[in-house]
């Protein structure tokens, strides 16, 4: 294996981390700054949104850059960004480096998948992406509830620093490790988008973004949604949390083999109708931790494992198009991440905050019917230019 591919998902686990672990500490920031927790849930919104918007536009306008003088500088503002967040005496400034943030991960994000598999034979692509993504993945399993216990253990802007300093080694490995990386052909924004004009992909990608909508709304407040549980004890809830992101990992791993078997659409639907059922009911699973513990083993499960089924509906699609759509699959997944922050933070504003999970289950049953349609659409015989593989 190129070494040179775990200095990318070092990179990739410090960006999940920074995606994830907010969600651990809100309670705490709020505390701190003395400011409502669905303003401090902002947090997730303005990274995430930044993330979403920006990864194709820096993708387009960036395309002539040096891959590694991308990576530098996504991880330089990244760093930057966490230190101001933990740095900052107001919420003002919180929520501004938390934009900032966002950038830098814009930045780095989808560069290191491209240099993954540019550093690789064309037969090693699959694997080497493999490994960059695992970075992601593993911060949902390791990342999140560790920058949770720290901020337990210590405070919440410890675990923003544990956040820069993971960024911080990354950049260090990209600075010794990388050398002369073929710049990509450049790839209009215009030409990323265009994808979005295909019924069967947009609607795809509308599933992606109404499902991750309800599922990380309630992800956003978890703190205060399974505070019954925890008990408010941030190391309660990093236990949690590792229980989730291993149950996300080992989702994410069998969706690839089930999909395989038996089509997208099959596990497309199972894992959506199933993680609704489970937000249902999550007002009365999370109250007490023999309960909560496997509601989030089949969130965690469900939720993640949706993705391969997704993407593998999405390349059945338009197969040349892959790593377009691929992109902008994880741009609908951050807007859904961007706008549960706000929606979430209306709702405990409106409804007892422990009700969460019915507005996410409303949202992800309206994925399941969308994504139904998408297929439908999939199966007309002149529904897109490129025929797709059978039970996507």
């Amino acid at each position: 294996m190129d070494r040179r591919l775990l200095i990318l998902a070092c990179g990739m686990f410090a960006i999940g981390t920074d995606s994830f672990v907010v969600a651990g500490v809100l309670p705490q920031v709020s505390a701190s700054l003395r400011v409502p927790v669905a303003l401090a849930g902002q947090m997730v919104t303005l990274y995430a949104l930044s993330y979403a918007l920006l990864s194709p536009v820096i993708a387009a306008a960036a395309a002539q850059w040096p891959r590694k003088r991308l990576l530098l500088t996504g991880l330089a503002v990244f760093v930057l960004a966490n230190v101001i967040t933990a740095l900052a005496p107001s919420i003002g400034l919180v929520l501004g480096s938390r934009l900032l943030a966002g950038i830098g991960a814009a930045m780095f994000s989808p560069t290191a998948t491209a240099t993954g598999a540019s550093l690789v034979p064309p037969e090693q692509r699959g694997r080497a992406l493999a490994i960059v993504i695992a970075g992601l993945s593993s911060a949902t399993a390791l990342g999140a509830p560790l920058g949770t216990f720290i901020g337990g253990w210590l405070d919440w802007r410890a675990t923003m620093w544990f956040v820069a300093a993971v960024g911080a080694v990354a950049a260090m490995g990209v600075t010794w490790r990388l050398r002369d990386i073929p710049t990509a052909p450049a790839v209009s924004l215009e030409r990323r988008l265009a994808p979005l004009g295909n019924t069967p992909v947009l609607l795809t990608l509308l599933t992606t973004w109404l499902v991750y909508t309800g599922l990380f709304l309630t992800y956003t407040y978890i703190g205060l949604t399974f505070d019954r549980a925890t008990g408010g004890d941030a190391r309660v809830l990093a236990g949690l949390l590792l229980l989730w992101g291993v149950a996300a990992t080992v989702g994410n791993l069998a969706a690839g083999r089930l999909t395989d078997r038996f089509g997208s659409r099959r596990i497309i639907n199972a894992a959506i109708a199933i993680v609704a059922l489970d937000f249902a009911l999550l007002p009365w699973t999370s109250a007490s931790l023999a309960t909560a513990a496997p509601a989030l083993v089949v969130w965690g499960m469900c939720g993640w494992g949706l993705l391969v089924p997704q993407q593998h509906r999405l390349i059945s699609i338009a197969p040349v198009a892959a790593p377009v759509l691929l992109g902008l699959n994880a741009t609908a997944i951050y807007i859904g991440v961007s706008m549960s922050g706000v929606i979430g933070g209306a709702a405990i504003t409106w409804f007892d905050r422990h009700t969460l999970g019915l507005v996410g289950a409303a949202f992800i049953t309206v994925g399941f019917f969308v994504a139904e349609c998408a297929y439908q659409r999939i199966s007309q015989p002149h529904g897109q230019s490129t025929k797709a593989a059978p039970g996507s």
